[in-house]
């Protein structure tokens, strides 16, 4: 059986209870098409980069599911329908990662890899003068006034 990474995205009118009880299902679902659901991590209610439906807020929820592609052709099929479901995707996988996802892990231990302290900003930059009060205009020479525009 082939192995999947699923995410789904539900609408924020609904209680975490509810959510619950989609996952509860969408388990029902996997188990009778002959799979299991493995690790199930809610991550709570997030903001959206965009609305989606009128919908600002989703709950996101992580499943790792272990089944043949007939199940998950049907518990995609039952998420096309539902209402109560916004986006969900489904990405096939070598193996389940061990311990927590990404979305899961502390600050701290996301800030190992790496962090923008040890890089310049933006505003930081050696641009070779203040351009924007009108400073040193670099190769361009000395700014000629404008057809109109006195001398």
């Amino acid at each position: 059986m082939a192995l999947y990474e699923h995410v789904f995205l539900a609408r924020q009118d609904l209680s975490q209870q509810q959510v619950d009880e989609l996952v509860e299902r969408f388990k029902g679902i996997i188990s009778e098409g002959g799979g299991s659901v493995g690790r199930v991590e809610n991550w709570g209610l997030k903001s959206l980069t965009y609305r989606i439906n009128k919908n600002r807020k989703a709950y996101y929820t992580l499943m790792d599911v272990t089944c043949p592609p007939a199940a998950l052709n049907e518990l995609e099929r039952q998420m096309g329908l539902s209402e109560d479901i916004l986006r969900f995707m489904t990405i096939k996988v070598e193996q389940h990662e061990e311990g927590a996802s990404a979305m899961m892990q502390k600050r701290e231990e996301r800030s190992e890899r790496g962090n923008f302290g040890d890089r310049p900003r933006f505003g930081d930059r050696d641009r070779g003068g203040d351009r924007d009060r009108g400073g040193d205009r670099g190769d361009r020479g000395p700014r000629r006034p404008r057809e109109g525009e006195g001398e």
